[in-house]
């Protein structure tokens, strides 16, 4: 297995430097969150009760943490759209928020140009492309933000940008104390995470080496439910492996029947479990509960608790320990954290294929 703490791993297979970038994660945050508060829109952006919030992969994850968050306080219905066409339910009262790092995502451009043939409100967070170009012809607010990396490591921006209009619009309850006691969670969490830590005290190095050649599942609930899919996009994209997301109380009704079979199986999959003590009462007993039955089937897993006081610096700080992880996992499997050969692959497959 390789050394996590020998300087040369780093050379050989993170050239982008893409550790950089994950630390990095505290002034992104902090630089969407200004520059968003101090972008002007419309008065009537306030007079909405639904926002559909269009993105894929990196540039969505965004969307579904301030859904989360949003969700817990009943002001408007947000809806996460991943695909070509838009939902039917879009009238003047919906805000359609096109999310795209590179601005030409192929399925945000075809839902953003099908709302702009509705009476929505628009609004678009990119950093240029088609998306931006479009938005401007037609004197859509933009917010444009200038950072260089893989899409999946902007999350600072395209989270906090969102959380930021939400406020300004009335629809979320965020205060500044809590986006500065985020900031400085994550900015400790950085320091104690990064290479220069070692494995024995470094807890991402120290899950990384327990999920290396292992079949990982991410269990999660309430405020850490996307949380728990972020992880498992990272482990996809950064590591190059397999990985799920399950959530609670869901998985209590199947998952946890189907521990058994294939018994073979028990001795390679290992289970994180997120968890805040904020959850509800009942949930945590059901973390409990789960966990013993994790270990009556044989099954490694091991309990991961949010930091933090507020919603928001809990949610942030198991986003980053994950993103961590996935590097160093990603340097255990020895491959470059940051290509997505099967992505572009894809990508231009579709290019090419005529309808």
């Amino acid at each position: 297995m390789a050394n996590l703490d020998a300087p040369e791993i780093y050379q050989r297979f993170d050239p982008s430097n893409m550790i950089g970038r994950i630390g990095e994660l505290p002034q992104q945050c902090l630089k969407a969150w200004q520059g968003a508060i101090d972008l002007p829109l419309p008065p009537d952006y306030a007079d909405v009760d639904k926002v559909i919030i269009i993105g894929m992969g990196g540039s969505a994850i965004g969307g579904d943490l301030v859904r989360t968050l949003t969700m817990m306080q009943g002001k408007a219905t947000v809806l996460v759209h991943r695909d070509y066409n838009l939902p039917l339910l879009v009238d003047e009262r919906t805000l359609v928020i096109a999310s795209s790092y590179s601005g030409d995502t192929e399925e945000t451009l075809s839902a953003f140009s099908k709302a702009l043939q509705t009476t929505a409100k628009k609004l678009v967070i990119t950093t240029g492309g088609r998306l931006q170009t479009l938005s401007l012809e037609k004197g859509i607010p933009v917010f444009t933000f200038h950072y260089k990396a893989e899409p999946r490591v902007a999350l600072g921006y395209s989270f906090f940008s969102l959380l930021a209009f939400f406020k300004k619009m009335g629809l979320i309850t965020i205060e500044q104390q809590d986006v500065d006691e985020t900031i400085r969670v994550l900015e400790e969490l950085a320091l104690n995470l990064d290479r220069s830590i070692p494995l024995e005290a470094n807890r991402a190095k120290q899950l990384a080496v327990r999920l290396s050649g292992r079949l990982v599942t991410i269990y999660g609930a309430g405020i850490l439910s996307k949380v728990a899919f972020r992880w498992k996009t990272q482990l996809n994209e950064c590591s190059k492996v397999w990985a799920f997301a399950e959530y609670f109380p869901e998985l209590n009704h199947n998952a946890i029947v189907g521990y058994r079979y294939p018994p073979w199986i028990n001795q390679k999959v290992f289970v994180i479990m997120l968890r805040s003590a904020l959850f509800h009462p009942r949930i945590l007993i059901r973390y409990e509960i789960t966990a013993d039955l994790l270990k009556d089937a044989g099954v490694d897993y091991e309990v991961v608790e949010a930091k933090g006081e507020s919603l928001l610096s809990q949610m942030m700080s198991a986003v980053l320990l994950g993103d961590y992880v996935s590097y160093y996992l990603a340097l255990l499997n020895e491959v470059d954290p940051s290509p997505v050969a099967a992505i572009d692959y894809m990508k231009g497959r579709l290019a090419g294929a005529e309808i």
